[in-house]
């Protein structure tokens, strides 16, 4: 059976290397100016679910800026729990004596986004958005975290769709599966103490086995005719067109952490490789998968099907930002797959090592270009 892969997109590819750079934010233009300030708040020494708040923080504005969102979102991606919420006690500016300053450094309409986005109930906004409960034009009547009353237009609608897609996929992983399962339901029902194996952080770092399902889910409600055409539509699961079911996404999370785990047979490549390819067909929309199947092709020598689904892996990885599997970094993960792609693409057909010992010293060709 064809393996659903996908085309390397070399504008997408260009925008996601020019992120690769640690100081690509600074180098912005529109959102330099904010992050001394957010730094001096101290969020690089917050703990934040797999890192610290300023990877968080960074790692959503990254995501934006490779959907080319405009200024106000991608700076709502920046400052997106600064006031604080009802999910995160993270306050890094208070909201009752510091709003003009923060209105004053990125705009007073920018401003607004940030402070509705910390102060609306996002458990009712997520809710309503997963149930496809938009208004005809739009729009969304809504709660605060306070319990008033209030109305989205239809743009922060879009835009609180887009940067709730980027803030999960940047955080969430078993962890969080375990702790905070049924999410947006809230969960009152596992004591610490009784479940306390699934508390201890970081845990096994699995990939989340649901969450990639929801988010699928807000970018399916972006076709709204209302929404559709307000904001560039995020580059992921097809321009946000295909559905991930949830059974899907849970199967294909736990045959690749099979294969990473080493629960297959290890004297022959066989069986891990199919695993790997069912995991691909369930799931064509994140890189880490199609990554492996890469290197088990290329342990197996099939070179041209290493190389075709590097390329895949690359668009996905290009696409998303950050890391679905996140035992290392997103950046890591497209480094290690274009020397994989370099392997399975040089004229030299023992390019790519036949000694363990060699892959230690594999490192990337000035002239490879993806």
């Amino acid at each position: 059976m064809t393996l659903p892969l996908q085309s390397l997109d070399a504008d997408l590819f260009a925008r996601a290397q020019a992120l690769l750079d640690d100081e690509w934010l600074a180098k912005d233009a529109e959102l330099a100016p904010v992050l001394p300030v957010v730094l001096a708040r101290g969020v690089g020494q917050d703990w934040h679910k797999a890192g610290t708040f300023r990877h968080h923080l960074v790692g959503v504005a990254r995501s934006l800026a490779l959907w080319q969102q405009p200024r106000d979102v991608r700076l709502l991606g920046l400052l997106h729990s600064v006031y604080g919420n009802a999910f995160v006690d993270l306050v890094k500016f208070d909201a009752s004596t510091e709003r003009v300053r923060l209105q004053q450094m990125i705009g007073q309409e920018a401003e607004e986004l940030v402070y509705l986005f910390c102060t609306a109930s996002r458990r009712e906004f997520v809710q309503k958005i997963l149930a496809g409960d938009v208004q005809a034009d739009g729009s969304m009547p809504l709660h605060t975290n306070a319990g008033q009353p209030i109305t989205l237009s239809p743009y922060v609608v879009a835009a609180f769709t887009i940067v709730s897609m980027a803030d999960t996929i940047e955080q969430w992983f078993s962890w969080q599966d375990d702790i905070y399962s049924r999410f947006p339901a809230t969960n009152d029902h596992r004591p610490q103490a009784v479940h306390w194996m699934a508390s201890l952080w970081p845990g096994p770092m699995r990939p989340s086995g649901r969450m990639l399902h929801q988010i699928n889910q807000l970018g399916l409600a972006l076709q709204h005719p209302a929404l559709k055409d307000l904001l560039p539509m995020p580059p992921v699961f097809g321009h946000c067109s295909q559905a991930l079911s949830a059974a899907d996404d849970a199967a294909a999370a736990s045959l690749y952490w099979s294969v990473i785990q080493q629960d297959q047979p290890l004297v022959d490549l066989d069986v891990a490789t199919g695993v790997m390819e069912h995991a691909v067909r369930l799931n064509p929309w994140v890189g880490e998968p199609q990554m492996v199947l890469a290197q088990l092709y290329l342990s197996a020598g099939r070179r041209d099907e290493a190389a075709a689904v590097a390329r895949s892996a690359l668009q996905c990885f290009a696409g998303w930002g950050n890391a679905w599997d996140k035992r290392v970094q997103w950046d890591a993960w497209v480094a290690w797959t274009r020397i994989l792609l370099q392997g399975a693409t040089a004229q030299d057909s023992g390019a790519w090592p036949a000694r363990l010992d060699k892959l230690n010293n594999v490192a990337l060709k000035p002239e490879t270009v993806a």
